[in-house]
């Protein structure tokens, strides 16, 4: 969850940016709008990690242990958590114009992606229309995965996870360089 929150607010920058007028000043600049959104992502990226991995310090702290291999993993799929919501933040600011339409809109998608993920809950025996919607979350494949790569407990297979997490990924960086390509300032 704290890493989600962390990395879709990041599109809030975009927003200021533009409202201050600072992205016409970044635009100027020799390089693809492409380019700058994918800087963009790994800025928010390494901030959300940092994050991440204050918390697993934290962890250590209450007793937790964990492997090098498991740490290895769960770094892979935070790191496709973040660069994905992080997309997704970029996605949302690249469109909005004020700071509170991005809160209310990146709340709305927030909260249920958090919710239905299964972190909070287990995702045996839910109603039907439950079980789709959790499906149909990529924040569920990411969870599931780094429950398996910490606690060894996973509902799906880690490749599963990775494929689906990855092609997430993927799709939301493309769809994120085409509304960075079209943004209006």
């Amino acid at each position: 969850m704290s890493i989600t929150m962390t990395s879709i607010f990041f599109g809030t920058y975009i927003v200021w940016d533009k409202k201050i007028d600072f992205m016409k000043s970044v635009l100027v600049a020799p390089m693809s709008r492409t380019t700058m959104f994918l800087g963009k992502v790994m800025g928010g990226a390494t901030d959300a990690l940092i994050q991440s991995a204050i918390l697993i310090v934290i962890g250590v702290l209450f007793g937790i242990t964990y492997t090098v291999q498991g740490m290895l993993v769960a770094y892979m799929f935070l790191f496709l958590i973040t660069v994905a919501t992080v997309s997704i933040g970029l996605i949302i600011g690249s469109v909005m114009e004020s700071p509170e339409g991005f809160g209310l809109i990146s709340s709305f998608l927030v909260f249920p992606m958090v919710f239905l993920s299964g972190a909070f809950y287990p995702l045996d025996n839910l109603p039907q229309w439950m079980t789709v919607a959790t499906t149909l979350d990529p924040l569920t494949y990411g969870v599931d995965g780094l429950r398996g790569a910490i606690i060894g407990v996973s509902h799906n297979s880690m490749l599963f996870n990775l494929s689906i997490l990855s092609a997430f990924c993927v799709a939301a960086i493309a769809v994120g360089t085409v509304a960075f390509n079209r943004m209006k300032l």
